[in-house]
């Protein structure tokens, strides 16, 4: 074997170990997370902690721009708890009206499970087929704030019908985004796995609660 070519296969194993660090990492960070974004809306849920209406997009926007610039240090791990609790803090009020409603329950763990199965079933494919899903950026960013927008639309103007469309549509773009950061880790196109978890995090936060809103509709 030439030097030419152990250099390749170094330069190869290198990055197959560090695709798997990353992985590695961004999945456990990913779980304690979800853990930690589960117990404070537990918290919410028995506190009966109201809903913050516009000041969860403040406190979102807010947490998601310290993390985005303390990424590199010790402290985007802090801050992304920080973003995480806090939108378990605002989960909680949401999954309390939906308990209280009739079969209530059974609303909560449909859309639970169908946010799991889906949320595995993508990532497994992406990891395993190994498909770049580069191309779909674009059109995730594009589709992201047409459905924010509308989302504004149905919650100033009361259209339930709107917001049972923009909650379809964005349990396909979660969906999308799922693959999309899955493959970009894969890929090379993340190198920062607390950036990477709040990705991943955001798509299950927006695909739980999309899916609890079209399970209740369908319920109601």
């Amino acid at each position: 074997m030439n030097y030419d070519a152990q250099s390749t296969v170094v330069r190869s194993k290198s990055s197959v170990l560090a695709t798997n660090k990353l992985l590695r990492n961004t999945y456990v960070l990913l779980a304690m997370t979800l853990a930690f974004s589960a117990l404070t809306a537990g918290l919410s849920m028995a506190m009966n902690f109201p809903h913050l209406g516009l000041l969860t997009l403040v406190g979102y926007f807010g947490l998601l721009f310290l993390t985005t610039k303390l990424r590199n240090s010790v402290w985007g791990i802090v801050s992304v708890f920080a973003l995480t609790g806090f939108m378990g803090l605002t989960l909680g009020p949401m999954v309390n009206y939906y308990l209280s409603m009739p079969n209530g329950g059974q609303i909560v763990m449909q859309a639970l499970g169908g946010t799991g199965v889906i949320f595995l079933a993508l990532s497994a494919y992406a990891i395993k087929s190994e498909k770049d899903f580069s191309f779909m950026g674009g059109f995730l960013m594009v589709g992201i704030l047409v459905g924010f927008l509308a989302a504004l639309g149905a919650f100033f103007f009361e259209m339930p019908g709107l917001a049972l469309a923009v909650s379809a549509m964005f349990v396909l773009l979660m969906s999308g985004l799922i693959l999309y950061q899955t493959s970009e880790i894969i890929h090379g196109g993340e190198t920062n796995y607390i950036m990477a978890t709040v990705t991943l995090y955001v798509s299950i936060y927006n695909l739980f609660t999309s899916l609890l809103h079209s399970t209740g509709c369908f319920f109601r």
